[in-house]
């Protein structure tokens, strides 16, 4: 059925959706969320991926799990290869619910880029479901965490949170927090509550 032209009335029959779009340097997609699942990869080039309480500095080796309805926003870092697949919920009860860092294997991304090369792995096709299936089984291994960076949860402290990220200086934590009109036993007292680390363990895991 992949030579098939589809139509809306084929939409009910899709496991799977896939883009893939060649990037420049610098290029951003938006906060923004979508109705199916996400898992976001670059197969070249580096993303920083922004989503949910989390920011994540992603290689082509990693990938990002972004759960249907959760905002996510990404940037690309080099010339990138965007192959990015849109799982439909409801149809599979093993997914994670949080967005997550999920390792691509070689049999992963293989899976990723045919679907990508396919556009849609619909139902009716044997061979799309078997895909599908085992695209939905990789992502059930164990994630890794590592690159993941915690993001505080109030509007003030995620400006300080993404100064902290743009800034070419090394401030000392007494002039960011007279930036952000408090007192430096606040903001750490604040920052650690929020993040589970003190704002200069986080400066330092961010660059």
């Amino acid at each position: 059925m992949s030579g098939k032209r589809h139509t809306s009335a084929d939409e009910p029959y899709f496991l799977i959706r896939s883009l893939r779009q060649t990037l420049p340097e610098g290029f951003e997609i938006h906060p923004h969320a979508h109705d199916w699942h996400q898992l976001i990869h670059a197969s070249a080039g580096i993303m920083t991926v922004s989503a949910d309480k989390g920011r994540w500095v992603v290689p082509p080796q990693w990938a990002i799990w972004a759960p249907a309805g959760v905002r996510h926003a990404v940037q690309f870092t080099g010339a990138s290869e965007f192959a990015t697949v849109y799982l439909r919920p409801g149809d599979w009860d093993v997914l994670p619910v949080t967005s997550t860092v999920v390792a691509v294997s070689p049999l992963l991304r293989a899976l990723i880029l045919r679907a990508c090369e396919t556009g849609m792995l619909d139902r009716r096709d044997p061979v799309h479901a078997a895909a599908a299936l085992l695209l939905v089984d990789c992502l059930r291994a164990q994630p890794a965490r590592a690159l993941g960076l915690p993001m505080p949860s109030s509007a003030d402290l995620k400006r300080v949170a993404d100064a902290c990220s743009k800034a070419k200086g090394d401030r000392g934590l007494q002039f960011v927090a007279a930036r952000a009109g408090l007192s430096l036993r606040t903001l750490e007292r604040r920052f650690s509550a929020e993040t589970g680390m003190t704002l200069g363990q986080w400066r330092r895991h961010a660059r």
